[in-house]
């Protein structure tokens, strides 16, 4: 499995055939001057953990300029739908979604989801974390967390999947901080490799991964430089 991070919570991961788009916030990304084509070429699914706008990012132009598959929650589904996706594939909390390289399942996130319609949140369904199953030995199990805090039922989630490789959310404020992201993964996981992400990206939250690696000692923490794949 080959991992790309584009900075904030995007991502690109490979796993056999497939090419899957997570949370492609590129454009606006204030952290990425790539080319959006570049990062996102052959992509064959993108996948999005809730419906904030530093999330769904890209994903219209990704999906229409690629022919990529939509993978969300209905209501991200519909409401984007409406936008000019046409090639979506909706889940939710509970299931399983099996395509020809992988497999997707959604669980919990304690976070919100909702765009700014005309000056109002619009919801867009239940927050969440991914998980990525590869097929046919392809790759680890990977869980990105999303946007969340922690909670305890990570353990079952943990039993469940069995991840591997975690993408966990370090920069505060609106999610886990160093301190309990390091404690989510110390506690409740067996992660091989742990990649931090939604920091850097605004003044708000923090500006590096300095102190979740501290905190989290012990653990096989990899700080990727944006654009720059690494294989896990």
């Amino acid at each position: 499995m080959r991992i790309t991070w584009f900075g904030h919570s995007a991502f690109r991961v490979e796993t056999g055939n497939a090419v899957i788009i997570i949370d492609p916030f590129l454009t606006d990304n204030p952290t990425w001057n790539g080319s959006v084509d570049d990062a996102t070429n052959g992509a064959t699914h993108v996948v999005l953990t809730h419906g904030h706008s530093d999330h769904i990012g890209d994903t219209v132009d990704i999906c229409r300029s690629t022919g990529a598959v939509l993978v969300a929650n209905f209501e991200i589904c519909m409401y984007l739908s409406g936008k000019g996706v046409e090639n979506f594939s909706p889940a939710n909390h509970g299931g399983r979604l099996h395509f020809d390289d992988f497999d997707v399942a959604f669980v919990q996130a304690w976070h919100s989801s909702s765009e700014i319609v005309d000056g109002k949140p619009l919801y867009l369904g239940n927050p969440a974390g991914v998980i990525i199953s590869p097929k046919s030995g392809a790759g680890k199990v990977l869980y990105h967390m999303g946007d969340t805090d922690i909670f305890s039922d990570m353990g079952l989630i943990n039993e469940i999947y069995k991840p591997a490789v975690g993408i966990v959310p370090i920069g505060n404020r609106f999610t886990m901080g160093a301190e309990l992201a390091a404690m989510a993964c110390k506690k409740y996981f067996d992660f091989e490799t742990v990649i931090p992400c939604h920091y850097g990206t605004f003044p708000i939250i923090d500006a590096t991964a300095d102190k979740f690696v501290s905190e989290a000692s012990g653990v096989n923490v990899v700080v990727p430089d944006r654009g720059v794949a690494i294989d896990v």
